[in-house]
């Protein structure tokens, strides 16, 4: 695991102050250096493990075929689920020549973005999203934001994250929409799980006092490590009586919940800033109480 500083790996590390800095680890894999900064600008000690590999799946060819289908209205409709397959569709266009055509094609039909990552990244490139789902940016207030369209017998194509949106595209099938799923990229485990492993005995060990997560694939993954090595009720149990937890929004939230993990912090906004603020004011008060406590006064 990348630590802030040497003396993470021997035990809390005190400010200037005297208090006990807390040690948070993060399982973030694309924003991991942008996630540590946060914390440590916060006053934690980041410990980063990265728990997802993100692979693509977009090849010329298929890039070719996709911008293809797209400039000649085979979908009416197309829903991007993540900025990150939005830059990735503009970036493989580029290679082959055929960002003007994609740029042209989309403008046509109608964009729809789960929340403000793709919204952001296509008004970038020039397309501005016909809808956007609203704050928490989940797949519910994505499919509540389609319920304006009349998706019946509709030309739908739906550009998953890593891993397939079960909910939005039995619900999109539901509505008797022509439904396209297309992966850009997929979710992986790591191809080499040492930090994750040794994260894994820090938790275990009672080293880390909280565990952030971004994404649910990285909860899932980290379960997956210790279950590789035999700790997974080791694991559950520790996070549950000792980590604090912090999930970006509901989807993460869900997912630690149905492994039997409590989840202390939930941000108002589902983005890193607020997740880290909010989390390290949840350390911050829960380290209060913890003084006031053991406080005892003399008595003469």
């Amino acid at each position: 695991m990348e630590r802030a500083n040497d003396g993470a790996s021997r035990g809390p590390t005190q400010r200037m102050t005297g208090r006990i800095q807390p040690r948070v680890a993060l399982l973030e894999s694309r924003m991991s250096r942008e996630l540590a900064r946060l914390v440590e600008k916060h006053g934690g000690v980041p410990i980063s493990a990265p728990a997802v590999r993100e692979q693509s799946e977009l090849t010329h060819d298929l890039a070719r075929k996709l911008i293809g289908d797209l400039a000649s209205d085979r979908h009416e409709v197309v829903v991007f689920m993540t900025g990150v397959a939005v830059s990735l569709l503009f970036e493989v266009a580029d290679q082959i020549g055929r960002r003007p055509d994609l740029v042209a094609a989309l403008r046509r039909l109608t964009t729809v973005c789960r929340g403000p990552k793709p919204t952001a990244a296509l008004r970038g490139f020039g397309v501005p999203p016909t809808l956007t789902a609203r704050d928490p940016f989940t797949s519910a207030e994505l499919i509540d934001a389609l319920s304006s369209i009349d998706l019946e017998g509709r030309r739908v194509i739906l550009l998953h994250y890593g891993e397939r949106s079960e909910t939005l595209a039995e619900t999109l099938r539901a509505r008797r929409a022509q439904l396209e799923e297309l992966w850009l990229y997929r979710w992986l485990m790591p191809e080499n799980t040492e930090e994750l492993e040794r994260l894994v005995a820090s938790i275990v060990s009672g080293e880390v006092d909280a565990l952030t997560v971004t994404c649910q694939i990285q909860f899932r993954h980290l379960l997956q490590v210790a279950e590789s090595l035999g700790l997974a009720r080791e694991l559950v149990r520790a996070l549950d009586e000792r980590v604090v937890v912090a999930a970006v929004g509901p989807t993460c939230e869900a997912i630690v919940r149905a492994y039997g993990v409590r989840v202390e912090v939930v941000p108002e906004h589902p983005k890193m800033g607020p997740l880290v603020v909010a989390l390290m004011r949840h350390l911050e008060l829960r380290g209060r109480r913890a003084e006031a406590s053991t406080f005892k006064p003399i008595t003469h």
